[in-house]
């Protein structure tokens, strides 16, 4: 049995994981893109409580390793292939990041969680430069930007829509 001060220390832990988490998690979800801050939330946080477990109970790594499997196998489900692109890839490895940062929540490596966070926080912002670069679609635009315009006139076309069914009503 696990004396009730290190019960609260772990349930300390797995606030700090869940925080750490939102902190990336707002980041995907204030860009619109899937798993946002309660899944990150949740990855960080499961991870640290498997880690403290792991720690605990089974040795320093036995079930830590199993984290990352499962994560992986997580990840993999996000991801599909769209046309020429496989779409998901970056909310795979965010979450994969989101669950090494709660392991090392976990064994209590609190500067390295806090600053995994932040480089990856900073990795996904690197977004604003990185959409710029890439091949060519032939129309003078990258793929991506190819890919706003077709999400934008689907928007347009659905507003449309609506407000056709609305004006018949």
């Amino acid at each position: 049995m696990i004396d009730s001060s290190e019960q609260w220390a772990m349930v300390g832990r797995l606030a700090l994981a869940a925080v750490l988490g939102a902190l990336i998690g707002l980041e995907r979800e204030y860009r619109g893109y899937p798993a946002g801050i309660r899944t990150m939330a949740l990855v960080c946080m499961g991870s640290a409580l498997f880690g403290d477990m792991s720690v605990t109970y089974a040795g320093n790594d036995r079930i830590a390793a199993q984290v990352v499997t499962g994560i992986g196998f997580l990840g993999a489900g996000l991801m599909f292939r769209e046309g020429l692109s496989v779409k998901g890839v970056t909310t795979a490895a965010t979450i994969w990041a989101a669950a090494a940062v709660g392991l090392a929540v976990a064994i209590e490596a609190y500067i390295v969680a806090a600053f995994g966070a932040l480089f990856a926080i900073m990795i996904l912002e690197m977004r604003i430069i990185t959409k710029n670069i890439g091949p060519d679609d032939g129309e003078g635009d990258k793929y991506e930007a190819a890919t706003d315009r077709e999400k934008k006139a689907e928007l347009e076309a659905r507003t449309r829509r609506r407000t056709t069914e609305e004006d018949e009503d």
